[in-house]
């Protein structure tokens, strides 16, 4: 009855610390992968107004953005995978059929696809070169923007979107993909699911905009990240006349190193979760200990009589040491195999929810079981070591004489 309720001890324990480090993983992941949904390894930047007098000129002055700088960037800083310029436009008519919605409109590139995470749906596309070249009116939309003007897929009256004609502030266009739904923690103009992207020469010739919104950097190394914001104020600098140290004059958000905060928190959440569940587990493990404890007390006699046989110090000891052991190993296999099963019918249940797209579900990765299994090992061999050694330490004649 005591090692059963020991054993059940040490279940509890272990699925404490699995289940609390699944749960962070799970979360870990989930974040990381709405993270992504912004975009992965870039830098988005804003011009400002310059803060220091350069030059004879005055503070104060404001940095426009034109289309010319994207490939000036790209030409002086070959550590970009790629550049990218951004218009956009709120509150844009945009109708199909008899519906009418306001929502926003944004000019960009080709580049835009993988920088941002703006993955067509499968029979679609976004936009390519020669939509660039040849200003067409087509446009790519986000996918909760095809459910307000198409109807979600599956309902009645859905229609597929990919070749149909709507119209954007009275012009018409081709719609030629839909995004693929994703989750999207950070965003600095609203969500892409809700946005039609068209080509930037054609937002250009129809609203007659000159002035980009903002730029997209992608490096080809993340390492490589502080070097390409020191050197943009450089070249910047250069071309815009304000002082290279003049911070105010450009505006950057580093989702690089926002990602490398994010990953640091949740590693610290990891190492919370695994204390807690630690310790509910070292209680288990004080109960091992005192089973132990009570068996080297009610085999004294057998003690002595191996120790009489000529056993020696240290077979005593791993005879007891062993059973502390396959105790936790017992508790420790079945804790691990109800966490295993919890999580995978967790993982199985389909649960649309918005907080489980953003919490995620519980994930046992080889890392959180390599960390249980050891932490388990630790206790038995603990638990089991200090019994075993007043066990080994008995006298032989006197425990013969014990009752």
């Amino acid at each position: 009855m005591r090692i059963s309720l020991t054993i059940m001890a040490i279940i509890w324990g272990t699925l404490s610390i699995t289940m609390l480090l699944a749960f962070g993983e799970g979360l870990k992941r989930q974040l990381e992968k709405n993270r992504r949904g912004l975009g992965d390894g870039i830098l988005i930047v804003w011009s400002g107004q310059t803060e220091k007098p350069y030059r004879g000129l005055p503070r104060g002055r404001p940095i426009w953005f034109k289309r010319d700088v994207i490939d000036y960037i790209r030409d002086q800083i070959p550590e970009l995978e790629a550049v990218g310029g951004e218009y956009m436009n709120w509150g844009r008519e945009i109708t199909y059929g008899e519906k009418t919605i306001s929502e926003k409109v944004n000019g960009v590139l080709p580049d835009y696809e993988f920088m941002r995470s703006l993955y067509p749906m499968p029979g679609g596309r976004f936009l390519n070169k020669l939509d660039i070249e040849r200003k067409r009116r087509v446009v790519f939309i986000g996918n909760q923007l095809r459910d307000e003007l198409f109807g979600e897929p599956g309902s009645p009256g859905y229609t597929d979107p990919v070749g149909k004609m709507i119209t954007i502030s009275g012009i018409q266009f081709t719609v030629i993909g839909v995004m693929q739904k994703k989750q999207q923690m950070g965003m600095y103009s609203g969500p892409d699911w809700s946005t039609a992207f068209i080509p930037i020469t054609t937002f250009e010739t129809m609203y007659n905009r000159r002035t980009l919104n903002n730029l997209v950097l992608k490096p080809k190394g993340v390492s490589q990240a502080e070097f390409i914001k020191d050197r943009l104020y450089q070249i910047l600098s250069s071309k815009y006349q304000f002082d290279p140290a003049d911070k105010r004059a450009l505006s950057i958000w580093d989702v690089i190193e926002s990602a490398r905060t994010m990953n640091k928190v949740m590693v610290g959440m990891q190492i919370f979760f695994g204390i807690i569940g630690g310790l509910t587990l070292i209680v288990a493990g004080v109960g091992v200990a005192n089973i132990m404890y009570v068996a080297v007390r009610e085999r004294t006699a057998e003690i002595g009589v191996k120790m009489a046989m000529g056993a020696k110090r240290g077979q005593v000891m791993a005879q007891f040491m062993l059973e502390a052991l396959l105790i936790s190993a017992i508790g420790g296999g079945l804790g691990l195999f109800i966490s295993f099963a919890i999580a995978a019918a967790l993982g199985a249940i389909p649960v649309q929810s918005e907080a489980m797209e953003w919490l995620g579900k519980p994930t046992i990765s080889v890392p959180i079981a390599l960390v249980t299994i050891a932490v388990l090992t630790m206790i038995g061999l603990i638990s089991g070591y200090f019994p075993a050694r007043k066990a080994a330490s008995v006298n032989p004649v006197e425990s013969l004489r014990y009752e």
